[in-house]
């Protein structure tokens, strides 16, 4: 699946992730991938774009730290990034649960045309 198919659901997603604790973003990257079975496998170019857009907007914060000698960002949910994660759930649930109404329901022969 490519960035674009997630357009307007991207941030959501990231905030799943992070909800679970601080990842750095290769790590966010493989949790994507994991817990899609496969299917989302975005590149960086993608994901960081994203996750500055959502620290810009106060839902994630960000610190620098040395692993390994490695230098690398993790990214951390903000209480704002919460509120606007359940908001994002419970549109996606209202979303999903109408669309469904039509995509999920074979019509009926006698259905009007």
């Amino acid at each position: 699946m490519n960035a674009q198919s997630l357009h307007g659901h991207l941030d959501a997603l990231l905030l799943a992730v992070l909800e679970g604790g601080a990842q750095h973003g290769y790590a966010i990257i493989e949790v994507l991938r994991a817990r899609s079975g496969g299917v989302l496998d975005l590149p960086t170019g993608t994901i960081y774009p994203a996750l500055r857009r959502l620290e810009r907007a106060g839902f994630v914060s960000s610190a620098w730290s040395t692993v390994n000698g490695r230098e690398r960002r993790t990214y951390e949910l903000t209480d704002a990034g919460r509120r606007a994660l359940a908001g994002q759930r419970s549109s996606w649930r209202e979303f999903s649960s109408t669309v469904s109404r039509f995509l999920d329901v074979p019509q009926s022969p006698s259905a009007p045309a």
